[in-house]
């Protein structure tokens, strides 16, 4: 049996007029995540976590923010499109393991949604997505409420 990890980060400015995406779901709040797709850095991460397991690259190899393709895509679309290339190359999703850093607003009241929606677009159990979420204690551009950012491990087992 093989068995890869792959970790994931990546960075959203936030600003008014923008929806906040987090884990597929949209969470109200009066700033939203800035992208070229929605922006759901939680997602983002973990895309790319799992395909750094794989060693099939990163998310915007796959999916540049410059193809007019993917302007304003849900980014479980994207998601699932990693899944499936992982598993046309033989591998099993096992876990992922995230943590959202936001000032504001509050993400412990929306992880078990965001839980069950990442869940039925990788195929997995809600048991094997761990979501946490932190703040930065009012330090730098996220305790600013300037931007937010994301981690993800990922391990993915073949034969």
């Amino acid at each position: 049996m093989k068995i890869r990890t792959g970790i994931g980060y990546d960075v959203h400015q936030l600003a008014e007029g923008y929806d906040l995406w987090l884990g597929g779901i949209k969470i109200p709040h009066e700033k939203g995540a800035v992208g070229h797709s929605d922006a759901d850095v939680l997602i983002h991460v973990i895309c790319d976590a799992l395909l750094g397991a794989a060693n099939l690259r990163d998310i915007g190899y796959h999916f540049s923010d410059t193809d007019p393709a993917y302007r304003g895509i849900d980014s479980k679309i994207l998601l699932k499109n990693v899944v499936n290339m992982l598993s046309e190359k033989g591998w099993e999703i096992q876990n992922v393991d995230t943590v959202i850093c936001l000032q504001r607003p509050k993400v412990n009241p929306h992880i078990p949604e965001m839980k069950e929606v990442l869940a039925a677009v990788m195929g997995v159990n809600a048991d094997q997505v761990s979501i946490k979420a932190t703040t930065s204690e009012k330090m730098g551009f996220v305790g600013r409420e300037e931007g937010i950012t994301a981690y993800a491990t990922a391990l993915i087992t073949s034969g």
